[in-house]
């Protein structure tokens, strides 16, 4: 190691500060080590979470899933309730480019129909003669647009006189890529409907046990502890059939939403106590008592705020609870009721083995359910290593 010394007669402090090193002085740092020691946590937690490529993968998938569902009906090919009596329980129809070596864009040949006289079921097959190109932002099945505007625009259409069933028909006729688009809808927003009434519960209760503690956490522990003891399926069917039967379509959804806010909130609630337990001895938590804030304000505005990021990881995990709880419950005839369509009822076509068997294009509505629960999971280990300040 080499020295440099000033030249002779040079002031020593002209090279070296007198002022003692602050390693924490923005000037002291490099221009990488400044960005960083002035970003927000948020900042600070979107350049962690980057670095997860599953997380962010998934993170984007669930996005567009979300707003694909603001425009449901211009997605779907046809519209909810049509049926198409000439093809029931027709098999998916392959999209094609190519007609005899030539490029003719994508279309489906169109179908001819014979009955099996031995099991009495319809075969279909392909007439190669029939091409029917598809039409995109073309008119085609009328609609209203969030049952408010009439419109009959749709992203992809059929050909005039033909029929487009990428996924297939059920056994009334109908498009099944179709009712699992407007599906969509339902079973995604009940699960951020049921977060709401479960964030408020556990933030709630949980915080006033963790705050207060004493006797009122002694209550609260004892609550929960009897309601996750209770087998979750079960409590979800005895609630579920109290609803009377007399109740409209959006009575029934909001009520199923309510029962897996109101049975989700326990395990939120512990998390959120043993945070308070921990951060109520807080220096500052004693500041705002000694200036007379009400413990209200103290949890809502001092407390929650300093785990928000793990409330957030916390929310993803949650979601896929809820629609896998809506899902088993519309699939076991307890849950949402037509006309209203969700991914567990258009399951509900599928609930024999011989159906199964016959017809497995019917159970194509369990896809969408297992890509949505993984991309939430993925979702959330991301947003938990990224919240996590020690990783």
């Amino acid at each position: 190691m080499t020295v440099s010394l000033p030249p002779s007669g040079a002031p020593l402090n002209h090279y070296v500060s007198t002022a003692p090193f602050d390693p924490h002085s923005v000037e002291a740092m490099t221009a990488g080590q400044a960005k960083i020691f002035q970003a927000s946590q948020l900042r600070l937690m979107w350049w962690k979470f980057k670095k997860h490529r599953v997380a962010l993968a998934s993170g984007i998938f669930l996005l567009v899933l979300y707003m694909m569902i603001v425009i449901a009906e211009f997605l779907a090919p046809y519209n909810l309730h049509t049926r198409n009596m000439d093809f029931i329980h027709a098999p998916p129809q392959r999209v094609r480019l190519f007609h005899e070596g030539q490029l003719v864009g994508p279309f489906v040949y169109g179908r001819t129909m014979t009955l099996d006289m031995d099991t009495l079921r319809r075969v279909y097959a392909d007439d190669k003669t029939n091409v029917q190109r598809l039409r995109f932002f073309c008119s085609g099945d009328p609609y209203k647009f969030w049952g408010i505007w009439e419109a009959s625009t749709h992203l992809v259409c059929p050909a005039k006189d033909g029929e487009f069933f990428a996924l297939g028909t059920d056994r009334l006729g109908r498009d099944v890529l179709s009712r699992i688009i407007y599906g969509a809808r339902i079973s995604l927003t009940i699960g951020l409907i049921g977060i709401a009434v479960s964030f408020t519960l556990g933030i709630v209760i949980g915080g006033i046990a963790g705050y207060h503690g004493g006797v009122i956490d002694l209550v609260v522990q004892r609550i929960i502890e009897v309601l996750q003891s209770i087998p979750s399926i079960p409590l979800w069917m005895a609630l579920a059939a109290i609803m009377p039967v007399s109740w409209s379509p959006i009575l029934v959804y909001l009520g199923i939403t309510v029962i897996l806010g109101l049975l989700d909130w326990t395990g939120l609630a512990r998390a959120v106590r043993s945070k308070l337990l921990a951060l109520r001895e807080e220096d500052y938590v004693l500041a705002a008592q000694l200036m007379g804030a009400k413990s209200s304000r103290i949890i809502g505005r001092h407390l929650v705020p300093g785990f928000m990021s793990h409330l957030i990881a916390s929310a993803t995990i949650t979601i896929p609870g809820m629609i896998l709880g809506e899902t088993a419950l519309s699939f076991l005839g307890l849950g949402l009721r037509p006309p209203i369509t969700s991914w567990g009822i258009l399951l509900t076509e599928a609930r024999s083995v011989s159906v199964i068997a016959f017809y497995p294009w019917l159970l194509y509505p369990m896809i969408p359910v297992i890509l949505v629960i993984l991309a939430f999971n993925f979702l959330g280990d991301g947003l938990r290593d990224a919240a996590d300040p020690y990783k």
